[in-house]
């Protein structure tokens, strides 16, 4: 956390309140004024939200911790603090989708056909996979995540692109943590691993599952899955060198189920954290 003694430059801090210096020093004179306190504890504390996300908050998810801490200010107000304090979020980069589609396999239609928004849990699955790279070689990862509250339910790091190391292991991952009682869509990609025999029987196996690939060539029908390894390598990957897949392994494991399945805010969720939107969602169900 950030230490609550911090100090800063009388310059900055005249700046992020819009004033003076000759009002700074008539305040030295007469003393801090209730809303001079105000803004420097919101700064302060805009810092230690800013940390704890590892830089990648802007304002919207910034304001949005401070009022879940019970603590005030608007977003404006918090957006204009951190542009004359020099804080800002991360920019995304961008991003090249790597699918092997080269393939004689069958391919299903699009029946999701982008419609990013579930009812209920294991109603809608989408899944990818990405190239993560350490000193030591590449390592995959494949990721399921639930459109219901964008919660990866599975996922898998691999050292090789085989379907048995990358989306079987995240689907088997995935049934264990959300069971399939009633219709699912899967939607994937038409890369090999989602469309080969293998996979192929699996999804076959259970009668409840309905399969969704994208159209050629068209990374928007696969939108979600391909934000989220957006966010993963600009939020985390992008800033970390990994030794080994080893140490990959773990500081992804870390970000996925502590950070971003426990307490990032998700815009698409109204910016509440997962665990926020399923508390939510459950006495809503309970009520009904």
């Amino acid at each position: 956390m950030i230490d609550h003694c911090i100090e800063f430059s009388i310059e900055m801090m005249c700046k992020v309140f819009k004033i003076s210096k000759s009002s700074y020093y008539a305040w030295l004179r007469n003393g801090p004024s209730d809303r001079w306190k105000e803004n420097e504890s919101l700064l302060v504390d805009i810092l230690d939200i800013f940390e704890d996300s590892k830089g990648s908050y802007g304002s919207p998810r910034i304001t949005k911790e401070l009022h879940a801490q019970g603590k005030k200010g608007s977003r404006p107000r918090v957006a204009r603090i951190m542009r004359a304090a020099g804080i800002q979020a991360r920019r995304r980069r961008k991003f090249k989708v790597t699918t092997d589609s080269k393939h004689n396999y069958p391919i299903a239609p699009n029946v999701l056909d982008r419609k990013f928004s579930a009812t209920r849990p294991s109603e809608i699955w989408v899944s990818d996979l990405t190239y993560v790279r350490t000193h030591s070689g590449w390592l995959y990862l494949t990721v399921i995540i639930d459109l219901f509250d964008r919660k990866v339910v599975g996922w898998s790091m691999s050292k090789d692109l085989t379907t048995a190391n990358t989306i079987i292991l995240a689907w088997f991952m995935a049934i264990t943590n959300r069971p399939i009682t009633e219709d699912l869509i899967f939607h994937s990609d038409r890369g090999i691993q989602y469309a080969c025999d293998d996979f192929t029987k699996l999804l076959k196996s259970n009668e409840l599952i309905i399969r969704s690939m994208s159209r050629k060539g068209n990374c928007w029908d696969n939108a979600v899955a391909e934000s989220f390894f957006k966010t993963i390598k600009v939020e985390w990957i992008y800033t970390n060198s990994f030794v080994n897949q080893t140490q990959a392994t773990l500081s992804i494991f870390e970000w996925i189920e502590s950070w971003y399945n426990k307490r990032r805010r998700h815009s698409a969720l109204g910016y509440k954290t997962i665990d926020e939107f399923e508390i939510i969602n459950s006495n809503f169900n309970n009520a009904a």
